[in-house]
């Protein structure tokens, strides 16, 4: 393969919109595929490539086909079948699965791709709307080194981190322990912030104070201010939060593992869904402490 990639983008959500602009930017040659095809057709025409009506047909003669979809099902019908880009790709080529979905799913897909001569990669992301934007993702990678390390330079074009974990499936169990990180500490932050609320502080001074110490986290740094001011509209929401621990939880069950406080976190942000807040992000989980009015 040339430095110069041929690919395809299967998925142009908040994420995967402007990840493939990064990639035509870089001087990639991009092809796109979305499920509704009007979000295509506006990503072709503001940043240029070309856009195609199926999976199969974004992914003929494509070296690298990148995929930013929703759960397993929704990986499964844009790669298997007539129709998926598994049927159109050749020997040699790869794809790179970005969806948080199941490990179970990532080494199923290596499988059935390795019988066509296709490399595969798990390759699960973090960073949010912002870090997409931004080129400044962390892209969590499981599969073969020899895949990792050809697709790595592309993949650079949108991550300022990029590491192989492992075989098959590690990329999505290290999303997993990166999503029971975020769960707990929101809801650290969430109690926090309130407990100083209800103390009559002043929040933004407080955050100021503690946020280069001990308890500094991203969540602080970057939440912390609009959680205070009841702002809650910054990307990745609470439904889909609660798709990746179902992940989470199925998995823990499968390997034994306690994941008492992802599975408390879970329950509060099933209450916030209850509520009408599936489409709030996930620092919403501090309007469960607030009184109502």
């Amino acid at each position: 393969m040339s430095a110069r990639k041929h690919v395809a983008f299967i998925g142009l959500g908040v994420m995967g919109y402007p990840m493939a602009r990064h990639l035509f930017n870089a001087g990639h040659k991009v092809t796109v595929y979305n499920r509704t095809p009007s979000k295509s057709e506006q990503w072709a025409a503001e940043n240029g490539g070309t856009r195609q009506l199926t999976p199969r047909q974004a992914a003929l003669e494509a070296e690298i086909v990148f995929l930013c979809v929703g759960n397993d099902d929704d990986v499964r019908s844009v790669v298997l079948g007539v129709e998926g880009v598994l049927a159109a790709m050749a020997s040699g080529t790869l794809i790179i699965d970005h969806t948080t979905a199941s490990a179970t799913l990532a080494r199923e897909l290596e499988a059935t791709c390795m019988e066509k001569g296709v490399g595969f990669l798990d390759a699960p992301i973090s960073g949010g709307q912002a870090g997409a934007e931004n080129g400044t993702l962390t892209v969590m990678c499981g599969g073969e080194e020899k895949w990792f390390e050809l697709s790595k330079p592309v993949i650079e074009s949108y991550s300022q981190t990029c590491n192989l974990l492992g075989p098959a499936g590690s990329g999505q169990l290290t999303k997993m322990v990166n999503q029971i990180c975020i769960a707990g500490v929101l809801q650290g932050l969430s109690e926090a912030l309130e407990f100083g609320r209800r103390s009559d502080l002043d929040l933004e001074l407080v955050l100021q104070t503690i946020s280069s110490g001990a308890a500094g986290s991203w969540q602080m740094e970057n939440r912390g201010k609009t959680m205070t001011h009841g702002e809650f509209e910054f990307g990745f929401a609470v439904d889909w939060m609660r798709k990746d621990l179902d992940i989470v939880i199925q998995e823990a069950e499968r390997i034994g593992a306690p994941v008492e406080i992802t599975k408390l976190v879970d329950a509060f942000y099933a209450e916030i869904q209850t509520n009408g807040g599936g489409r709030l992000d996930t620092s919403s989980l501090v309007t469960r402490l607030r009184p109502v009015p």
